[in-house]
Formats: C-alpha cells, structure tokens, sequence
C-alpha cells in the first residue's frame, strides 16, 4: 500500500513510545503491512514535543518531517501522553495533527480523558505481532485511503 495524497509524499507517521520492544514491533508490522509511510520513532513525551517543535536534537527541521499522524502511547517517563495531548491540542501549528493514542491501558477514564483532551481514536495494543500487523493495515486503510486529511497536515 503506498498511501499518497494526489502528488504529495506519503504522510509521515510520528510513533512516541517509551517501550523499545514496542516500538521495533509496530516498525516490523508496518514493514509487515506493506505501509509505505515512513515511520517515525520518539522515547517519550518531551521527545515528542522537542520532534514536533523543532527543539533539541530536532531543531533542524529536516531531521523532524512534519507528521501526518501521531501514534501515541500514554504511559511514559518525562511528559506522558496525556500532557502531550495538551500540549499539541493548545498550539496552533500542531492542533491539526491526527493523534491515535495506542497503549497498553484499558482504563474507561484514559479513554474518555483522551477523547475529552482532542485525540482522533483510541486503540488498545494488540499482545500479539499479528494482532499488530491487524491494526497497521487498519490505520492505513482509515487513514490514508478514506480520510481527508487538512492540507497542513498532508505537507511535509
């Protein structure tokens, strides 16, 4: 699947997870799912914000491509994903981004808190790579064959 938006590069996906297993997991189940978006990784929160406003390690903005879609875990070490969520909704460059809360907690107040905060969808993580492998295809169905995304969102 090469999900493109008329002449545009494919979007960029932006993946904040604390977990490294996780994050070498989603990687491989994206190759797995024939995604042709790149893929993106950050440790945690503050990471995320850094990437997304150019600040750090990412203050060149061509080592931190605007993403199309934020893949969000919620429990991390330094900003978690509930702060980031504030902080991306609160700025006006950033509000627009597409955030997919993907986490281990099936917490009724985690998922009303994040939809109440502004993220797009909540999914639980899958145990297993093939339930992975399930979701990737998934989100690039939805999000990059079905939905109409804003054009700040579509550029990189």
């Amino acid at each position: 699947m090469n999900h493109t938006n008329d002449h545009r590069k494919p979007i960029v996906i932006l993946l904040a997870d604390d977990d490294e297993d996780d994050r070498i997991l989603t990687r491989d189940a994206f190759a797995e799912s024939y995604v042709a978006n790149e893929l993106r990784c950050v440790a945690d929160g503050e990471e995320l914000m850094e990437y997304l406003q150019h600040r750090g390690a990412y203050a060149d903005p061509g080592s931190a491509p605007r993403p199309g879609l934020i893949l969000l875990d919620l429990n991390m070490p330094r900003l978690d994903g509930r702060e980031a969520i504030q902080q991306i909704r609160n700025d006006p460059d950033l509000r627009r981004i597409p955030i997919v809360v993907l986490t281990t907690s099936k917490a009724e107040r985690d998922i009303v808190l994040t939809y109440d905060l502004g993220v797009n969808s909540f999914i639980i993580k899958p145990v297993t790579f093939s339930g992975f492998v399930d979701v990737v295809q998934a989100l690039g169905r939805y999000w990059f064959e079905i939905v109409e995304l804003p054009d700040d969102v579509k550029d990189t």
